[in-house]
C-alpha cells in the first residue's frame, strides 16, 4: 500500500512541474521574441515481481510477466520554435525574424548569445544594441547625423545621411542557426546561450542557407496560445486532484487495515 502513496506523490510533483512551465509561458504572452516551454514526462523504473517468460512449470512458461510500476519523473524540458506573431511598431530599429534563426549579441563576459527579440536601440556610441545594452553582432555604428536607417531583408544596413543623397552602407546583420535549437540554454532576458547538445552555430546572411528574412519596423511577439495553456492549465489541475485523490484513498485502506 506504501507504494501507491509514493506513486501519487511522484504524479502530483511532476503535474506540479508542468504547472510551473504553464505558468511562465502564461506571464511571457507579451515577451518579444518568448518560445513556448514545456515538460516532457518518462515513467520510473519498474518493480519485477514475476520475469515474462519464466518457467511456471517444466514444459511451460509465462506468457506475461507481473512489474508494478513506480510513477513518474520530469525527464526534460522542451521548447517550441515555432514562429511568433508578426507585429508592426513602425520603429525602424524593431527588426523581426521571418522563419529559422537568431540575432547575434556579445554578452557582458565576452561571449555570444543568441536571441529572437528585436526590440533595438542606439547607445551613446552610436552602436545598434539590445534593450539590456548588449552589442548586435557584427557591431553595426549608425553615424550621428543619419537622418534615417533603412534595414533590407537581407540584412544589409543603409543610412541617409545630412547633406548626402546616396544612401551610406554601414554593415551587414547576420544570424546564427543551430542543428538543434531545442539544446540551446536559456538564461533570462530574451537570451540563449550554446551548449553542446544545441551544436555550433551557422551564421549567414538572412535569406540564406536556410536563415529567414529580415522585416523592418516589426518586431516577434511571443508564440504562446494563452486558449492551449488555459486548457492544459485545467487538464492538469485535474490530473493533480486525481494524484491526492490516490493518496486520500491509499489512507483510507491503510486505516481499514489497521482496524482489523
Amino acid at each position: 500500500m506504501l507504494r501507491s502513496l509514493w506513486i501519487a506523490k511522484t504524479g502530483m510533483e511532476a503535474q506540479q512541474t508542468k504547472l510551473d512551465a504553464i505558468s511562465h509561458n502564461l506571464a511571457n504572452t507579451g515577451t518579444n521574441g518568448y518560445k513556448r516551454a514545456g515538460v516532457a514526462f518518462e515513467d520510473l523504473m519498474y518493480q519485477n515481481l514475476r520475469s515474462a517468460g519464466a518457467a511456471s512449470s517444466e514444459q511451460s512458461q509465462l506468457p506475461t510477466g507481473l512489474q508494478v510500476g513506480l510513477g513518474v519523473r520530469t525527464a526534460a524540458s522542451t521548447r517550441n520554435f515555432s514562429q511568433g506573431t508578426l507585429q508592426n511598431t513602425g520603429n525602424n530599429l524593431d527588426i523581426a525574424i521571418k522563419g529559422d534563426g537568431f540575432f547575434q549579441i556579445t554578452l557582458p563576459d565576452g561571449s555570444t548569445g543568441y536571441t529572437r527579440d528585436g526590440g533595438f536601440q542606439v547607445d551613446a556610441g552610436g552602436q545598434i544594441v539590445t534593450n539590456s545594452g548588449y552589442v548586435l553582432q557584427p557591431g553595426i555604428t549608425v553615424p550621428p547625423s543619419a537622418t534615417a536607417l533603412t534595414i533590407a531583408a537581407n540584412g544589409t544596413v543603409s543610412a541617409t545621411i545630412a547633406g548626402q543623397t546616396t544612401p551610406q552602407a554601414l554593415g551587414q546583420i547576420q544570424l546564427a542557426s543551430f542543428i538543434n535549437p531545442a539544446g540551446l540554454d536559456p538564461r533570462g532576458g530574451n537570451v540563449y546561450g550554446e551548449t553542446a547538445a544545441s551544436g555550433t552555430p551557422n551564421a549567414a546572411a538572412p535569406g540564406t542557407g536556410g536563415h529567414g528574412s529580415l522585416l523592418q519596423g516589426f518586431v516577434e511577439g511571443s508564440n504562446v496560445n494563452v486558449v492551449e495553456e488555459l486548457v492544459s492549465m485545467i487538464a492538469t489541475q485535474r490530473a493533480y486532484e486525481l494524484n491526492s485523490k490516490a493518496i486520500q484513498t491509499s489512507d483510507q485502506m491503510l486505516a481499514k487495515l489497521g482496524q482489523l
